[in-house]
């Protein structure tokens, strides 16, 4: 990663003079330190902890133990570097004379894609054993492995992973380009989903916000280690690229530490209540270890943006900066994988707070948490409980926006202020929505649900339309000369797609608006959505996406699909509605209570029955005033249309002294049988010439 070897010149390769890292380590060697760093940490851990000493009841044996103590930070250091040799070949890496950069990502990719997937195998092998209490020698283990594995949840999400692991491997190995390796990014950081279901935080008494505060850690921590090995590994074959490549890797580890941080305070809060316990239990330490190692992260990043990047972007080939990163780069790996190991230590050490026990209450097992109040005007404002996950990215999508309208504003371009109120609106509606009284009462009471997702579905997605994300993003970033694809040129391939061209149409995102409706109350994906955290995500994912499609379709400013005459969009609106409407109607009326397996064990309400006909007096109700602000806003433009275009006639007749008419009224003469003499300019000789062509007309139909 550095010039410390001896220089070796050739033409065209810039970085042929960097065969070696600053360190004496090689590019590729970068991972195989990292790996052994956080397996030695990880070891270490689990005996500072106990972990490592057999269990007196039902002990699997010790290459149980220790198996899984080394293989699980060998799994979670590939799954970093998969994501982030993945993510640097198609968005970061330039192409310039280095053909073969993209390939060379890839491959590593691949490789550690390999990796990925064979220890996942190997954690899913021994975990069995760790649950069942059995030593691997037991008679039928590898049987008795197979068959658990797609019936133990704590087996199958890691399967799930493996899995996908298995197919960025297959793919990367197969077709190594920017569009693969993008598509194998977003693989990567789905992929972390089951991870963060069966983590050791998730089976806290707040199993959702564990689930939350896990993802929300473990996806930048993939993001910035996969990134500072990416960028080890490819170091020597950089060259000139290494200025770029630094300068956009430094952007996102800003947001990674800072999310990190966070959701790293919050998970420990879930394990360990007393600030005391901190330092007063073996597992406490380990905690206040990797925030010692977050902090001298955050240092070294620092020094690179304070002393590498400002230096590389005015001289791409200064060496004693390249050197300084590739120092400071193969530290911060070291350290790094140092806190993977004490993370991976930690999910086999037990902490101050035990795991949670089944709990006698109904409402408790069925949704996670103890009753609500019964439901009041009062108690409705009064209660509150953070989905952690949607706030982080209601705040973030907040702070963006504002820092895009924020850039325009320096650089002398002029953004609409209400825009900006709009969007910081939507997104507020939206955080009281999943986090207040609706939020909570949602989850026990059908007509509570269903006013919060008339709101998410129909009221936020207008205010986001309404906003101009698309246009803000596309006007706030620079477009890229160098051959990658950055955030501007995925949006702009995304707005422009195919595929968005069909979900954008205003007849099949109305389609997909209320057929949605009908899939997701009348089959087991209501209930899903009601019992699993999973579902209960996907569920308002759905409901935001499809209502700003719906949305977007008629009344979008931004860029995209060729909007419909405003007549036809306004007929889509009304069929929509009136659909909707009957939709309403059949939930007031019916008499079979949907998802019963959980309304009727629940009991929160007296008569779920009633309750839901009530959900359906909200649905047929709640239609009326997006749908009438969704009316007005077509008619608005629609008026703002035909206004431009008749303003824009007017200039075009006075530049060319009405062309367009003086033509029209020659091909009236010409239909009329006589020649056009002279050019008719006034409104007499206009007159004239239709008289002629009516009279024309008159005589012909005698005939």
């Amino acid at each position: 990663m550095s010039t410390n070897a001896p220089e070796t010149p050739r033409a065209g390769s810039a970085a042929s003079t960097s065969r070696g890292s600053a360190s004496g380590v090689s590019g590729p060697q970068v991972l195989l330190v990292v790996l052994c760093v956080a397996v030695v940490v990880a070891a270490a851990t689990i005996v500072f902890t106990g972990a490592s000493k057999a269990q007196q009841l039902l002990d699997s044996g010790a290459l149980v133990r220790w198996g899984i103590a080394v293989f699980k930070p060998v799994a979670d250091v590939a799954m970093a570097a998969t994501i982030g040799l993945a993510a640097l070949g198609a968005f970061v890496v330039p192409e310039g004379s280095k053909t073969a950069r993209v390939a060379r990502a890839g491959r590593w990719a691949a490789i550690s894609a390999t990796l990925w997937f064979a220890s996942l195998v190997v954690v899913s092998f021994l975990s069995y054993g760790d649950l069942a209490g059995l030593p691997v020698s037991s008679p039928g283990y590898v049987g008795q492995w197979w068959s658990n594995t797609w019936q133990i949840e704590l087996l199958r999400n890691p399967a799930l992973t493996a899995l996908a692991a298995l197919v960025i491997a297959l793919v990367c190995w197969w077709s190594a380009t920017r569009v693969t390796l993008a598509w194998m990014t977003g693989l990567g950081f789905l992929a972390l989903w089951p991870i963060a279901l069966s983590g050791h935080a998730a089976g806290s008494t707040d199993h959702e916000t564990a689930v939350d505060s896990l993802i929300l850690h473990i996806a930048p921590v993939a993001a910035w280690v996969g990134g500072i090995i990416a960028l080890g590994v490819m170091w020597p074959r950089l060259g000139k690229g290494a200025a770029a490549s630094v300068r956009r890797f430094s952007a996102v580890a800003t947001w990674c530490i800072g999310l990190v941080g966070l959701s790293g305070v919050l998970a420990s809060t879930l394990r360990v209540h007393e600030i005391g316990e901190y330092f007063s239990t073996r597992y406490g330490l380990v905690i206040v270890a990797k925030a010692v190692c977050l902090l001298v992260l955050g240092i070294i990043g620092w020094q690179q943006r304070r002393r590498v990047v400002a230096v590389l972007e005015r001289d791409a080939s200064d060496k004693p900066s390249k050197a300084l990163f590739a120092r400071l780069a193969f530290v911060e790996a070291l350290v790094m994988g140092g806190a993977m190991g004490l993370a991976a230590a930690l999910a086999r050490s037990a902490p101050p707070v035990g795991e949670v026990t089944e709990s006698s209450d109904r409402i408790v097992n069925l949704t996670g948490y103890a009753a609500p109040p019964p439901l009041s005007v009062e108690n409705f404002f009064g209660q509150w409980r953070i989905e952690w996950l949607f706030t982080v990215v209601a705040v973030v999508a907040i702070v963006q926006y504002v820092r895009w309208a924020e850039r325009l504003r320096r650089r002398g371009d002029a953004w609409p202020i209400h825009r900006t109120i709009l969007w910081v609106v939507a997104w507020l509606v939206f955080l009281v929505t999943v986090n207040g009284g609706a939020g909570v009462y949602g989850r026990v009471m059908m007509s509570v649900h269903m006013a919060g997702h008339m709101v998410i579905s129909m009221t936020v997605p207008v205010l986001l339309v309404m906003a101009a994300p698309v246009t803000l993003m596309l006007r706030a970033w620079a477009k890229r000369k160098d051959g990658t694809r950055g955030p501007r040129e995925v949006l702009l391939s995304v707005v422009h797609s195919r595929y968005l061209n069909v979900v954008a149409n205003p007849a099949v995102a109305a389609a997909l608006f209320f057929v949605s409706l009908l899939a997701f109350y009348y089959t087991p994906l209501f209930e899903l959505a009601l019992t699993t955290h999973t579902g209960h995500i996907l569920m308002n994912v759905h409901f935001l996406v499809s209502g700003y499609l719906f949305a977007w379709s008629l009344i979008g400013i931004d860029p995209g699909p060729k909007k419909w005459p405003a007549p036809l969009r306004l007929l889509v609106l009304l069929i929509t509605i009136t659909f909707h409407a009957f939709f309403g109607v059949a939930m007031m009326t019916g008499d079979t209570l949907l998802a019963p397996g959980f309304f009727e064990q629940l009991g929160f309400v007296d008569n779920p029955l009633r309750d839901q006909q009530a959900a359906g007096t909200i649905t047929w109700g709640s239609g009326e005033g997006p749908t009438f602000l969704l009316a007005m806003i077509v008619a608005s433009q629609w008026y703002r249309s035909d206004r431009i275009e008749g303003e824009r006639a007017e200039r075009q007749a006075e530049r060319d002294d009405d062309a367009e008419l003086r033509a029209y009224n020659e091909y009236l003469a010409a239909r009329g049988g006589r020649p056009a003499s002279g050019v008719e300019r006034d409104g007499a000789s206009s007159a004239t010439v239709e008289n002629e062509e009516a009279r024309s007309n008159s005589s012909t139909t005698k005939d």
